[in-house]
């Protein structure tokens, strides 16, 4: 700590300040890049449960916007940061069940008098065009491969399926019995207590209090007033406190959090899946197949990574992206131990990915599976005379128009075709499933069929081999590697990401001293750009599927709804 350069440095006894709203990405974030990091999240509190400088942490808890799998990961943190003896204390101005969950494993929860708050239960939403479509002159060709396959239903009906209520409902009942079962062992109630909580329909926040589901009101003044008391400050002086951006630049080394010998690579595939980067791409986000493989490949011709893991949080995308990444993930997977973690989604082409690995591990409310197949078209042709457009082919070879004429619908011999090019994709995708899993075909057709299953039962049928987060992934892959678990591992992130230009230009300040300051710090960036060690402890569903549109066409289609 002593030769820490100044912006890593922090005040004796300063309380470290995270504010978890909104979005929180499975990514590394450059120094540049605003927005939250669910890795640097983890890190932070590892660095200051070893920090003597940190007193404790105060969380700012607000309108997340992520799956449950991930506040799952920040909550086994919060319970591993306070076996240090330090604090932890929570703020939730607004307070709704997924907020709730995670401040409940905090020492203490405040809420404004004020607060938005409400404790009303759990629900799942599908939505249907087909209606919208039979108005504006739009019929969808589609073609769905398993039962369970929900995503083309929205195109094509106006009601919810039996089977996509069958999956929908146990995913809720997970979710909501998780919720039950962890809050009230937190709380010391009964799961009963709990269910009768919620269906009384309190609105009033004394009722929290009165039920010891918080500790107190207060606003956020009133808070800062008692860490200060906490940690011996005198009420005319100021918390010395560190926020989560500047906390982040702490490196592991000046803490002595340094690494053994063996390295593991950390590679993390996080969005929907293409192929290759799009010319129209400017931010590069999402999973791009040709610059994951190279990151593979990277950690398979490498002989100083003793094992690899690859975190994935993905809906799915591509599906030829998804096999030659599946391809390079067995390659790895022969050369070294390879453990597959996942986030709050890895389905469809996300699990794709994640068969290849020796072992997956998922957490309980992770979303996996959906092992089936989306295709389709548009028939656009009662639109385009509603709007006076017209469009002609001139064509050669008997199916030439498939995927170009969408000014009518399919024919018979086109349709056939359609459907059975889907259905050879789908055997191949449940094929190598039950190949990479050692599961006979019948029986892995039995959890195919395009549903997702939450992690807890993924695991009960095969799909998944552990439950748990990134430290159980971890421990798996020591393990697989001949690693004693009691010796410190380096984990080398292959995925960390250099910022860019629009990046860069933001985080420069106007003044000298700022601009020098972020020039040292990209100077830094690109130091250490070849990877970083580290030491980890460790509903809304959209795009679960391989789907294959006419990009124009529904650009024409946005523009013509848009208009309505």
């Amino acid at each position: 700590m002593l030769i820490a350069f100044p912006w890593e440095r922090v005040r004796k006894g300063s309380v470290l300040t995270m504010k978890l709203r909104g979005q929180i990405s499975d990514q590394l974030k450059s120094r540049f890049s605003s927005g939250l990091s669910l890795p640097q999240i983890c890190e932070n509190f590892i660095k200051a449960a070893y920090d003597p400088r940190i007193s404790g942490i105060y969380l700012h808890i607000d309108g997340l916007n992520c799956g449950w799998a991930k506040v799952e990961e920040i909550r086994r943190h919060i319970f591993n940061f306070k076996k240090s003896g330090k604090f932890v204390v929570a703020y939730l101005p607004a307070c709704r069940e997924k907020e709730y969950y995670l401040a409940s494993a905090c020492d203490d929860l405040y809420l404004p008098p004020s607060a938005y708050f409400s404790f009303y239960g759990f629900t799942v939403q599908a939505a249907f065009l087909a209606g919208v479509f039979e108005n504006v002159g739009i019929q969808p060709d589609v073609q769905r491969i398993g039962k369970y396959k929900s995503a083309g239903d929205q195109l094509t009906r106006k009601s919810m399926s039996k089977e996509n209520c069958e999956m929908l409902t146990a995913i809720l009942d997970n979710i909501y019995g998780n919720w039950l079962d962890k809050v009230s062992s937190t709380k010391g109630k009964k799961i009963e207590d709990m269910k009768n909580f919620i269906n009384e329909g309190v609105y009033k926040i004394e009722r929290l209090k009165e039920e010891g589901l918080i500790t107190n009101m207060h606003y956020d003044d009133e808070v800062i007033s008692m860490l200060k008391e906490k940690v011996g400050v005198q009420k005319d002086k100021v918390l010395p406190m560190v926020d989560y951006s500047k906390y982040s630049r702490v490196r592991n080394w000046t803490l002595g959090l340094t690494g053994g010998r063996d390295l593991i690579a950390i590679i993390r595939a996080s969005g929907s899946i293409s192929r290759v980067k799009s010319p129209l791409s400017l931010s590069g986000s999402g999973i791009i197949g040709e610059q994951l493989i190279e990151k593979i490949r990277r950690a398979r011709e490498s002989k100083k990574y003793k094992a690899a893991i690859i975190r994935i949080d993905s809906p799915g995308g591509d599906a030829l992206a998804s096999d030659l990444m599946w391809r390079e993930i067995r390659l790895l997977a022969e050369s070294k131990p390879v453990i597959a973690s996942m986030s709050d989604v890895a389905a469809s082409g996300g699990y794709y990915m994640a068969m290849a690995a020796d072992a997956i591990v998922a957490e309980n409310l992770s979303l996996t599976g959906s092992i089936g197949v989306v295709t389709g078209k548009f028939s656009l042709g009662k639109l385009y005379e509603k709007i006076g457009f017209n469009k002609e082919i001139i064509s050669r070879g008997k199916y030439a128009e498939l995927l170009a004429a969408d000014q009518r619908p399919l024919r018979p011999d086109e349709a056939e075709l359609f459907a059975k090019s889907a259905q050879n994709a789908y055997e191949q995708f449940r094929d190598k499933a039950a190949f990479s899993r050692s599961m006979p075909v019948d029986k892995m057709e039995e959890v195919a069929q395009g549903r997702v299953w939450t992690g807890q039962d993924a695991a009960s049928r095969g799909l998944v081999d552990a439950i748990g987060g990134f430290s159980r992934a971890v421990a798996i892959a020591k393990q697989k590697a001949n690693i004693p678990q009691d010796r410190q591992v380096m984990l080398v992130e292959l995925s960390r990401p250099s910022p860019t230009l629009p990046e860069i230009l933001s985080g420069i300040g106007s003044s000298v001293v700022g601009a020098e300051r972020t020039l040292k710090e990209l100077l830094q960036d690109l130091a250490f750009s070849e990877g970083v060690q580290a030491r980890m402890d460790g509903i809304l569903f959209q795009g679960l599927e391989e789907a294959s549109y006419d990009n124009p066409i529904l650009t024409l289609i946005k523009d013509y709804l848009g208009s309505l």
